[in-house]
């Protein structure tokens, strides 16, 4: 297997439903992230799951999907299916999107939004070969959502 390296995303097609997410690659396949997202003002994915990144516009319509730390498919495969990859060492943070960051601190892939720099969603998909699990980053939860929100599945800081 080659070394893997960063690949820049490109705008994909969103559908948000309500049963979850589908995105539409660039390459036509789709990939379907099932569920309601929890509403989160920050997670922190746990280490040994995938974390997946995806900024839509405001209407929902299109946006950016991009890996973090994701070392196992090949960059030609991101690159046609216009999903973006960043590969982070430990303690390192960088911007995935203009108002969106992320940070890797002991395996753990922090993500964080400053949402008035948003135009439009953010979203976190955290998953291994157990499951996956949805969250939308947002500027207050409310109170009914606080009470799951430092779950060790990875709503808060813990994990």
């Amino acid at each position: 297997m080659s070394e893997q390296s960063e690949v820049a995303p490109d705008t994909l097609a969103v559908d948000l439903t309500e049963s979850g997410i589908e995105v539409e690659y660039a390459d036509g396949r789709t990939v379907f992230y099932h569920g309601v997202p929890e509403r989160v003002e920050r997670v922190t994915v746990p280490p040994g799951k995938d974390a997946h990144v995806l900024v839509t516009n405001g209407e929902g319509t299109h946006g950016v999907l991009t890996y973090v730390n994701e070392r196992t498919t090949e960059d030609e495969i991101l690159e046609d299916s216009g999903v973006g990859r960043i590969l982070l060492d430990s303690g390192e943070e960088t911007t995935v999107f203009p108002g969106v960051s992320v940070r890797e601190s002991d395996l753990r892939i922090a993500v964080r939004a400053d949402l008035e720099m948003v135009d439009g969603r953010v979203f976190v998909f955290a998953e291994d070969e157990m499951g996956e699990s949805a969250y939308e980053l947002v500027t207050e939860v409310a109170e009914s959502d606080a009470e799951n929100a430092d779950s060790p599945a990875g709503g808060g800081e813990g994990g």
